[in-house]
């Protein structure tokens, strides 16, 4: 069994957990930003098409639907639930920026020419950069929610262990994945500076602040 991908599905699981119980617990989404999760909801969409005709196992069925349908719901609880607790005056990350790109890198290095894989792996390069308006908006108001950091903890842990997953997998299976694996060295870089305040800070009881 591959320990790292493993716990890094329960670090992703135990992240959107954290942000569900997050936003119904102070019945707010103080903090979240709506077009981050927007993409991962996206991410999940395009990466998971192949739900529709191809069965691989129980475990990669519920873990797929569970992606999907809890980014969907996090959408809904911000949208339309609790939209009055967002702000949208924070949250104005131009996504465009990301879109683009992603999609034109996955039309350019992909391993086959076809929908399903150009999804997918346009799906990957989303998800390397999906974090960028959250942090964006860290950047901005400067602090944060203990909880908040949490969820983000557990994501960036979630990329993080990937990283030794395609270590193992290389030395168990001979697969390299140079796409995932750039693309998750990218995002795991996009989290040192928050982990650094995260480990210093939170972890010692003090409130989240980014240096001024």
């Amino acid at each position: 069994m591959n320990i790292f991908r493993l716990f890094g599905d329960l670090a992703h699981l135990a992240s959107i957990f954290i942000l569900i119980q997050k936003i119904q617990k102070t019945r707010s989404c103080r903090g979240i930003s709506f077009k981050t999760q927007a993409l991962y909801a996206l991410v999940f969409m395009t990466r998971y098409v192949d739900l529709l005709f191809r069965w691989v196992s129980v475990y990669n069925f519920v873990m797929k639907l569970f992606f999907i349908s809890s980014s969907c719901y996090t959408l809904y609880l911000m949208k339309y639930r609790f939209r009055p607790t967002h702000d949208p005056s924070i949250d104005t990350f131009k996504i465009e920026y990301l879109l683009g790109p992603s999609f034109f890198l996955s039309l350019i290095f992909n391993y086959a020419f076809e929908p399903t894989e150009i999804l997918w792996t346009f799906s990957i390069y989303l998800e390397s950069v999906a974090i960028f308006p959250q942090l964006f908006m860290l950047q901005r108001t400067g602090e944060a929610e203990t909880i908040t950091t949490h969820y983000l903890a557990a994501l960036g842990l979630y990329r993080a262990l990937y990283l030794p997953n395609w270590i193992y997998r290389y030395f168990t299976e001979d697969l390299v994945d140079p796409i995932a694996v750039t693309a998750g060295l990218v995002q795991t870089g996009l989290y040192l500076d928050f982990f650094y305040v995260y480990f210093t800070k939170v972890l010692h009881g003090q409130k989240f602040e980014l240096p001024a």
